[in-house]
């Protein structure tokens, strides 16, 4: 049987930061109704109450498996989260968050920090203004919490290295839901999948993105947002990223020349196409086809 809590806090050595990601502390606690929160006192620059401000110098990742609670923080006004919330703490934003005192909660965290992550933020991966994420339940999630636990309490050697990776995982996973929850509507993502398969059987024809549109019964300028917003990538710069492919395609399993690439893939000269490749690739079509051979 499972206790009410537990927690670890992490030796970090300078093997560990030059791998530009280290996970400083990580547990859980069940917190039952009309219980205290947090159930026990946590080092000083952890500790906190549900009535003051904390503010952490690294990043957290708090999972709510059961019950429901408040969160706030400097960007964010309080508001109420349930089961299946995530929320990602920031380095120097102020922050509070308790369990109702009518249904406590289960919790799982694990903190971090370090050069991959504030990357991901500056990129805007993630930002303090929408630090809460309605994942759901997740088994595969909380096993990779109780992972990351388990790998800590044995300390082998290279375990930051495998307990930051799986921290990775976890933000992949709830970025990955994060994004997918704005396309709820089947339509939309339908017609999202109906065009890059009309991309994909159209590479050797000529049919341009206007065209996809008006026979998916779009507006162009509809089309052309939608996509980018689902992809990441305008419709043409996914047609090229394609066209790409196949041109590797075409160089690895066809004796075909650098020429007939060019005009099978509707490039307007074999210069444009070299030129094309080379800057996608870093060599030339050439040389591309010499080292496959290789």
């Amino acid at each position: 049987m499972l206790k009410n809590e537990q927690l670890r806090y992490l030796t970090i050595n300078a093997v560990d930061e030059d791998w530009g990601i280290v996970v400083t502390t990580v547990g859980y606690q069940f917190i039952p109704p009309q219980s205290p929160y947090p159930l026990s006192r946590h080092p000083d620059k952890y500790n906190f109450s549900p009535l003051s401000k904390r503010t952490l110098n690294e990043y957290q990742l708090i999972y709510i498996t059961k019950g429901s609670g408040y969160f706030m923080s400097r960007s964010v006004r309080k508001q109420k989260i349930g089961e299946g919330s995530m929320i990602l703490l920031f380095p120097g934003e102020w922050h509070s968050y308790y369990p109702d005192p009518d249904t406590g909660w289960d919790e799982h965290w694990v903190g971090f920090r370090g050069p991959h992550i504030d990357r991901r933020v500056e990129n805007h991966f993630f930002g303090k203004e929408n630090p809460l994420f309605n994942i759901g339940h997740s088994s595969t999630i909380l096993r990779l919490y109780e992972d990351i636990l388990d790998l800590a309490k044995k300390e082998k050697t290279g375990y930051q290295q495998m307990i930051s990776s799986i921290v990775l995982h976890i933000l992949g996973s709830v970025y990955y839901k994060w994004k997918n929850n704005h396309f709820m509507d089947s339509y939309i993502e339908e017609r999202i999948m109906e065009a890059r398969q009309l991309i994909k059987d159209n590479l050797e024809g000529l049919l341009s993105q206007e065209d996809i549109a008006a026979k998916l019964g779009l507006g162009y300028s509809w089309f052309r947002r939608t996509f980018k917003e689902y992809t990441g990538v305008s419709p043409a710069q996914y047609q090229l990223q394609q066209k790409m492919l196949r041109a590797k395609e075409l160089l690895t399993d066809t004796s075909m020349n650098i020429s007939e690439v060019a005009y099978k893939l509707h490039f307007e000269s074999t210069g444009q196409f070299s030129t094309f490749f080379r800057k996608k690739e870093g060599l030339t079509p050439s040389r591309f086809r010499e080292e496959i051979r290789k």
